[in-house]
């Protein structure tokens, strides 16, 4: 079971660009509380507390416990809006979830023991990671973290696709709902082959000549 992640806000009654430039100032994020048929609810956030959340993978694809004045709601990150060179978040919005509903997420992938395949020990393979998160769709409940793919086993000229990464119970792949067409790529071991180049036929010749040319001059001379 997924672990507990609370994030603590506060309710606020001030808005509009210039309210949200005073709680930047004030070290605080503003953000908005929207979506299960409620109407949406304005929010502020210290900015330490999303700092420091925001450098964890979960908070991102999670169910959070949002903690409103005392109030706890469920909820998704669905966005959010950084300064493009400071470290600040300007903004967040986050969507309440109803507990008894499917929802969609993308979740990150973890790739174990890659170190450990014979891909990795061989000289000249290029392993390449072409997905890092598969999006799924699953109850809250039902909603992992993290999704682990185990490598020990792969080989130079292996192929993963999306098909065979192993999903929890009750967690479904949106993209294979699709269809065997939507079955991505998710890892490759590719090998590098040494391209050697051959000198031109030309080139070897006017070389191979060069002496030739060179010694005819010495003959005449010494006649």
């Amino acid at each position: 079971m997924a672990q507990t992640h609370e994030i603590k806000a506060e309710s606020r009654k001030d808005e509009g660009k210039g309210a949200s430039r005073r709680l930047r100032r004030a070290s605080f994020v503003p953000a908005v509380v929207y979506g299960a048929g409620q109407p949406a609810q304005s929010i502020q956030i210290e900015h330490n507390t999303i700092l420091l959340a925001a450098k964890h993978e979960w908070f991102f694809s999670s169910v959070l416990d949002l903690n409103v004045d005392g109030k706890v709601q469920k909820v998704l990150v669905r966005d959010w809006q950084k300064h493009p060179f400071k470290q600040q978040m300007m903004h967040m919005d986050f969507l309440r979830i109803d507990e008894n509903a499917k929802l969609r997420v993308n979740v990150p992938l973890h790739f174990l023991n890659q170190e450990k395949s014979d891909a990795a020990k061989t000289s000249g393979v290029v392993i390449s990671h072409n997905l890092t998160e598969v999006e799924v769709s699953c109850l809250p409940r039902d909603l992992p973290e993290f999704i682990e793919l185990d490598l020990a086993g792969l080989k130079p000229g292996d192929i993963v696709h999306l098909s065979q990464v192993k999903l929890p119970k009750g967690v479904e792949s949106v993209a294979l709902h699709l269809g065997a067409d939507h079955d991505m790529t998710v890892v490759t071991a590719n090998t590098m082959k040494e391209e050697v180049e051959e000198a031109p036929a030309d080139a070897a010749a006017a070389t191979e000549a060069a002496p030739a040319a060179a010694a005819a001059p010495a003959k005449d001379a010494k006649k």
